[in-house]
């Protein structure tokens, strides 16, 4: 043995110390709790103001480990805007061919497990209020429909029976997203902007949505 060097116990193993890796449900809360407190943050303070430190204090843990998760700091809020993807792709893929379009999108498109339910309703409004002052955060916004539309895709294709999604799913999950889009736009930046009651605010969303989602069913039925 060189010399200076430790000897290990006898049948203690070289094997990996501390504690142990996190799981991928782990990753997803974590990334949840930095995209809620980025939200809580850049709404109070604004996003200029808002350090990767602080955002990390807000849910515990170092600006490390917000960088291991984000690039930046806006898009931290990422899992916020794409949280909706799967629930809505589910919802296509089980709407029925006799309920409106609005019917089976609501609870996907507005309630817990929609992207518009995560935080506090108001605070999200507030937030999209930022994308058409914040270039990092509108380009945050739309990568997150962006990404969503070949998810609609195959979902709708899925729906239709295709093995291999076709150019009419395609032009379906164009339209269908930028419904969702516009609708979500339209309720953010021309809403009432001291609306703070939760209750209201999600009546107000349901309807516009509601109002968006058929119009865009006369050209998916």
């Amino acid at each position: 043995m060189p010399d200076g060097a430790i000897s290990e116990p006898p049948g203690q193993s070289r094997g990996r110390t501390g504690r142990p890796p996190l799981t991928e449900q782990r990753k997803a809360e974590i990334r949840l709790e930095i995209a809620r407190a980025a939200v809580e943050l850049f709404v109070a303070h604004g996003v200029a103001a808002t350090t990767g430190e602080q955002i990390g204090q807000a849910v515990g843990v170092s600006a490390r480990t917000v960088w291991r998760y984000f690039p930046s700091k806006e898009s931290c809020v990422s899992p916020l805007f794409a949280a909706g993807i799967d629930a809505i792709a589910a919802a296509l893929r089980a709407w029925r061919p006799d309920q409106p379009l609005e019917d089976a999108l609501e609870a996907a498109t507005t309630a817990g497990a929609g992207p518009m339910a995560r935080p506090h309703l108001p605070n999200v409004r507030a937030l999209l209020r930022l994308t058409r002052t914040e270039p990092g955060l509108r380009a945050v916004w739309l990568q997150a429909h962006d990404e969503a539309e070949p998810v609609f895709a195959r979902a709708l294709a899925d729906r239709a029976g295709l093995a291999t999604v076709d150019l009419r799913s395609e032009i379906q999950a164009a339209m269908l997203n930028a419904a969702l889009r516009t609708a979500v736009e339209h309720y953010a930046w021309r809403g009432d902007e001291e609306q703070s009651d939760p209750a209201t605010a999600r009546a107000e969303l349901v309807s516009t949505v509601r109002s968006a989602l058929a119009v865009a069913a006369e050209g998916l039925a």
